[in-house]
């Protein structure tokens, strides 16, 4: 039987997430500006250890590194900057993937890069609280969904970057509350 302090304990726990849950709803939600999506660049980086995954630290869950390109920035630019401020490694661009159009909740469009380590040293973040190697086939059931396409179209490496348009409906919401849910209730070790 769970004792009242243990239950006291998930109840402020869960009520913690509100304000998390609130913030990533509103941005999520809002629309565009101007009509035109944020710009986001990220990279999958292989190694003999396998592919590298970044943990959020709003939405706890694994992702390719990468994030928002500014507009004075090249893609490549913007992607050696965000690999470099989320994991402490230098990259070189190699590849581009694929285009990501992405619609519904949190609009935007996902530029994905193969990229190869040229220096640095891994570490986390404030951005990326962890970073870790995964083997391609054993990839984290805590791994958000939405990166599982462009992963499994840079592992097989197509002749021409391909181009998707993806809806993020309630399907997509619900699997990344699962996530940071399960994340959150271990600690972050579920894997």
């Amino acid at each position: 039987m769970t004792s009242n302090r243990a239950r006291g304990g998930v109840a402020r726990h869960l009520l913690g997430l509100l304000p998390a849950y609130t913030r990533i709803a509103s941005e999520g939600l809002r629309a565009a500006p101007r009509g035109r999506p944020p710009r986001i660049v990220q990279a999958v980086i292989r190694g003999p250890e396998g592919v590298l995954l970044a943990l959020r630290p709003d939405l706890r869950g694994w992702e390719l590194p990468g994030g928002n390109a500014r507009a004075d920035e090249s893609d490549t630019d913007a992607l050696v900057r965000e690999v470099r401020e989320e994991t402490g490694l230098i990259i070189a661009p190699e590849r581009r993937v694929g285009t990501y159009r992405r619609t519904g909740f949190w609009p935007h469009v996902a530029l994905v890069f193969t990229g190869r380590i040229e220096g640095g040293a891994l570490r986390p973040s404030a951005e990326t609280p962890q970073v870790a190697w995964f083997a391609t086939d054993r990839l984290p059931a805590t791994i958000f969904p939405w990166f599982l396409g462009p992963l499994e179209d840079a592992l097989a490496e197509h002749d021409e970057p391909v181009e998707r348009d993806e809806h993020q409906g309630v399907a997509a919401i619900w699997a990344g509350m699962r996530i940071d849910l399960r994340m959150r209730c271990s600690d972050d070790r579920a894997h």
